[in-house]
């Protein structure tokens, strides 16, 4: 899915797939799957030396496969093709599309022949792989990866879980991947988008509306709220955010999240700063107080960068979460609501928009599990936290997951591993607290901000790379970002 393409394509779990595929049982969705698939197949395999090689495997994807293949033949490439399954026991549409390739004189090899090939094309395993690969699929997917030209896979690379994105024992790494229908959530976040390389969607002309349906985030999501300066303004139009953090040895966090929050719009920027300091340098902007005394202060609040769990932090929090003013919370902030149970259900008992941003360790300590568990399927988990705290929620990560008090979710594409390092989430919570304190709504400021930080990142590592990309370094791209969104909006 090439970056900056204004398609716009949902993403479905697996069970809202099988109903769309339900719902058009009468549709040649093989056949038109084989179609597209071998359309692309034959637009990588121009240049290449030596016969497409495709393998097929033991189920839908392998009759997707043999549709491809027969297809390619009838073009002139004659493929190679690799069938690991018993012909008997294929289903009901692979079993004819099996028969119809060797009725076009196709045959089937048991084993990978010797010799060069152009194009690999992966049908070995889809959607409902469930099981990790072991044994001679183990063997044969390395094998696969250690080739070194194009990979086509179908609809998924074998081996990834169509719903989590969690590697199944071993998975495909492919250079493209053709995902039939829509998007899924497994191609787009965890391990997907190291095993995906680029994709296209090809619908199948077939309408997958459901209810379960997620987006890739995208600036069209928040246009609405893209709007430009009147220019009859003043700084309290733009709302003053109050920043509760920075405590001793801590207090870059809070600062960076002001700077950004600053940079990004917000009219007046407050840091209660638990370690008292005079004045922030770099940004003197910025108004530094003691952090009792930003609740009076703010349109906005934001608490943890930098709080530390010391008994005046949780006091601080007590107090945010009493406060009837839109509240982003991050970092400390969540690990003292999850220490303290009676806190956290107060949370989602809030008049006002509440907005987490927990990355996977902090979401399993508020959801009484552990890392591993959130990680192995972060849309599940992060649907059960935002339905528990009733509040806007981000889980950061690989293909961050947003989803938004009343139930809509989204899959950001933006940002790269750049941004695993200190500080990049104090940035992005002062840019949700800087779009909240200018109007946005919680949902479209929590979608806005992830997808803007991200772009940000992109655009800095695009310069310089992706080592040593700091957190501050992102706050300035960010900004013209922003603005280069309004314009165009405008």
């Amino acid at each position: 899915m090439a970056s900056g393409s204004r398609m716009r394509y949902p993403i479905l779990t697996t069970a809202a797939l099988r109903a769309a595929e339900l719902a058009n049982a009468n549709v040649p969705l093989m056949e038109r799957a084989g179609a597209t698939a071998a359309a692309l197949a034959i637009r990588l395999q121009q240049g290449l030396l030596g016969q497409p090689l495709i393998f097929a495997g033991p189920g839908n994807n392998g009759g997707d496969a043999f549709v491809a293949a027969r297809l390619l033949r009838q073009s002139g490439l004659d493929p190679i093709v690799v069938f690991f399954g018993d012909p008997a026991r294929l289903p009901t549409d692979a079993a004819a599309a099996y028969s119809a390739w060797l009725a076009a004189g196709g045959r089937c090899l048991g084993e990978v022949p010797p010799g060069r090939f152009g194009l690999l094309i992966d049908g070995l395993f889809g959607i409902g792989l469930t099981r990790p690969l072991q044994g001679n699929h183990a063997a044969l997917i390395a094998r696969i990866n250690a080739y070194g030209g194009p990979v086509l896979a179908l609809d998924i690379p074998s081996g990834l879980d169509a719903d989590t994105g969690r590697v199944l024992g071993c998975a495909v790494q492919a250079s493209h991947t053709l995902s039939f229908i829509a998007l899924k959530p497994g191609l787009l976040t965890a391990d997907g988008p190291d095993h995906c390389g680029e994709i296209t969607v090809a619908t199948l002309d077939i309408d997958s509306a459901d209810g379960n349906t997620g987006r890739v985030l995208a600036p069209e999501d928040f246009a609405a709220w893209l709007r430009p300066r009147l220019g009859n303004s003043h700084k309290g139009s733009y709302g003053s955010v109050g920043i509760i953090g920075g405590a001793a040895g801590m207090a870059g966090a809070a600062l960076l999240a002001g700077r950004a929050a600053l940079r990004l719009g917000a009219g007046r920027v407050y840091v209660g700063m638990l370690e008292r300091l005079p004045i922030d340098p770099l940004q003197p902007e910025l108004m530094l107080r003691p952090a009792t005394e930003i609740f009076d202060l703010g349109t906005v609040l934001a608490i943890g960068p930098g709080l530390g769990q010391s008994e005046a932090a949780l006091a601080l929090l007590q107090r945010a979460v009493a406060c009837d003013l839109p509240l982003v919370v991050d970092a400390d902030a969540l690990n003292l609501l999850a220490e303290h149970p009676v806190l956290l259900n107060r949370i989602a008992r809030r008049n006002a928009p509440t907005l987490m941003t927990p990355h996977p360790a902090e979401a399993a300590r508020l959801l009484g599990s552990d890392t591993e568990t959130v990680q192995a399927d972060r849309l599940r988990s992060a649907q059960e936290l935002s339905r528990r705290c009733h509040a806007d929620v981000v889980l950061k990560g690989c293909g961050s997951i947003v989803v938004a008090s009343d139930g809509r979710w989204s899959i950001n594409s933006s940002g790269n591993p750049g941004m695993a390092s200190a500080g990049h989430g104090d940035v992005l919570t002062g840019i949700v607290a800087a779009l909240l304190a200018q109007g946005w709504p919680a949902a479209a400021a929590l979608a806005g901000a992830v997808h803007l930080h991200g772009c940000a990142a992109d655009a800095v590592a695009m310069e310089d790379g992706t080592v040593g990309l700091a957190a501050g370094d992102v706050i300035g791209a960010a900004r013209g970002l922003l603005n280069a969104w309004l314009t165009n909006a405008h």
